[in-house]
């Protein structure tokens, strides 16, 4: 989108942008290169160059362009299809990626909590530098539980799929649903669309009471 956009714009435009940036890097090279392009745009707009020759220029930025957005767009088409394919392929290493992940975490996990545990009962008067190298390990620690997370919660989704039923709505989905004009979730709106349950009422009785 964005090369389009440039290529539309011109050379003339281009190159006094490209200058201008070049023209804040403290580094001989771009100040170079951000002269050498102040002077190219100012053959540009002093009609020194045959407009026969800009038209060209800026048709030979078109195709490259062109040329490039092709490729980046067969490249995620590519890794759009091949992903397509691993989520339907029934071979057991891929089927068993996201158990085998929550396997290596938990027991991780347990020798990493055993292993703390163990150093802080066996050396107390380091416990407090050990307790302070364990909080370098959040980070890590935070990434891994986020992917769990989300292996578990798209797990349940994938099996409620399977099973025909419409996957309920994440808490994210229930609270941007009325800022994003979305549908309401499906248990609100079954609940608010119910009609009231009405008693069934007996038929009056036959006057005198009999």
């Amino acid at each position: 989108m964005l090369p389009a956009i440039l290529a539309q714009i011109g050379l003339p435009i281009l190159t006094r942008v490209v200058s201008s940036g070049l023209s804040a890097i403290d580094d001989p090279a771009a100040r170079a290169a951000s002269k050498a392009l102040g002077e190219v745009g100012d053959a540009l707009a002093g009609d020194r160059v045959a407009p026969e020759q800009l038209a060209a220029a800026n048709r030979h930025v078109e195709a490259m362009t062109r040329l490039s957005v092709e490729r980046e767009t067969g490249v995620l088409a590519q890794i759009n299809e091949t992903m397509r394919t691993e989520a339907r392929s029934e071979d057991a290493y891929v089927r068993r990626w996201r158990p085998t992940f929550g396997y290596a975490v938990a027991v991780t996990w347990t020798v990493q909590m055993a292993g703390l545990t163990y150093a802080v009962v066996m050396t107390p008067k380091h416990a407090g530098e050990i307790l302070a190298a364990m909080t370098h390990l959040s980070v890590i620690w935070s990434v891994a539980l986020s992917v769990l997370g989300i292996n578990v919660a798209k797990r349940s989704q994938d099996k409620a799929v399977a099973a025909g039923r419409t996957p309920a709505p994440s808490l994210v989905q229930r609270l941007t649903a009325p800022i994003l004009g979305g549908s309401e979730p499906a248990g609100g709106a079954q609940a608010a669309n119910a009609a009231p349950a009405v008693a069934p009422q007996r038929p009056p009785g036959p006057p005198g009471g009999r």
